[in-house]
């Protein structure tokens, strides 16, 4: 079988060596999580990838993630949350305070009232119980800590309320990256057809976008979505912080198996394998679930911190791309 294997590029893969290497190694395009950059950084990666992927197969593209409707953290210096240590999130763009958290979306505060009081960050890593909601300040207490650092996510465990729109930031990305045919984008958080429509308005018709399922009523709604997308990922990290572990496993199940009946590609993303990060070679249980994965009808698979961050970004292509036609 052939299939996509999408690279995300970070730290560990910013290089044109690392690029070529990846490549080799079965990659068939690359990702950028502009939520983590700043638009100096974007335009700095596109100037250097640019002129590497024009002469590269037309095939090869530049996918750049956007936030969407995402919550995210501001700046701050990172910590380590400690069991029962008290934090405050507040309502700004950055903090200096130890302790203190900024989230630059007032919709976050606004929803306070109306979730469970579980506030869940960085993929559920980290888990916080609300104490007391104020309009603009949400006071809580660690239950799960970790490390945190800046623009990681940040959700309720359960909450329906939420601004669906683009960001600021990524308009300006648009903005700047119209016209280059190398580019695809990458909507975070899309919640449902309307809102998806409204991105592909606001995206354009020749643009090649993909809507990453990532919440309960947008799996509810895939169906309608996929008609205003030309792609869809499902991205388990989110949806997993949106609605429990368990809940989780039981609508990737069931969705996974409505994979083969979608006309549009449909990619796995996700801690897909989460080991390579630190170690050189995935778990058998890894390798058996990209496997069912891609007999169910899944077209291909997103890298995330394996080749971002991770210690072997190389082996990690090569890991994914076993199954690939012509590889062992």
């Amino acid at each position: 079988m052939d299939y996509e294997i999408i690279a995300t590029l970070g730290p560990k893969s910013s290089s044109k060596s690392l690029w070529i290497a990846l490549l080799s190694a079965g990659a068939t395009s690359f990702r950028l999580n502009t939520s983590h950059l700043s638009l100096r950084q974007i335009e700095q990666w596109l100037e250097g990838i640019q002129a590497f992927l024009k002469a590269q197969d037309s095939r090869n593209h530049l996918i750049l993630d956007l936030q969407g409707s995402k919550w995210r953290l501001g700046d701050f210096i990172s910590f380590t949350m400690e069991p029962g240590q008290k934090i405050e999130l507040i309502y700004a763009p950055s903090a200096e305070i130890p302790g203190m958290l900024p989230v630059p979306h007032q919709d976050f505060f606004q929803a306070a009232l109306q979730s469970d009081g579980t506030i869940v960050l960085n993929d559920a890593r980290i888990t916080l119980a609300m104490e007391k909601a104020e309009a603009l300040t949400v006071k809580a207490c660690v239950v799960r800590g970790g490390k945190i650092s800046s623009r990681k996510g940040i959700t309720y465990s359960s909450t329906g309320y939420r601004r669906e729109s683009l960001s600021e930031k990524d308009m300006e990305i648009l903005e700047y990256t119209s016209g280059l045919d190398f580019i695809r984008y990458a909507v975070s958080y899309v919640k449902d057809a309307a809102e998806r429509s409204r991105y592909r308005t606001l995206i354009g018709d020749q643009a090649y976008v993909i809507a990453k399922l990532e919440r309960k009523t947008a799996l509810e709604d895939f169906g309608r979505i996929s008609l205003f997308s030309d792609e869809l990922w499902l991205c388990r990290g989110d949806l997993g912080a949106e609605m429990g572990q368990a809940a989780m496993a039981e609508a990737v199940y069931d969705f996974s198996g409505k994979v083969g009946g979608i006309t549009k590609p449909v990619l796995l993303a996700g801690q897909v394998l989460e080991h390579m990060t630190m170690c050189p070679v995935p778990t058998r249980t890894e390798v058996c679930y990209l496997h069912d994965a891609l007999v169910r009808g899944y077209k291909g698979i997103v890298l995330s911190d394996e080749t971002a961050v991770g210690k072997y970004p190389v082996e990690s292509c090569h890991a994914a791309a076993m199954f690939k036609t012509g590889t062992s």
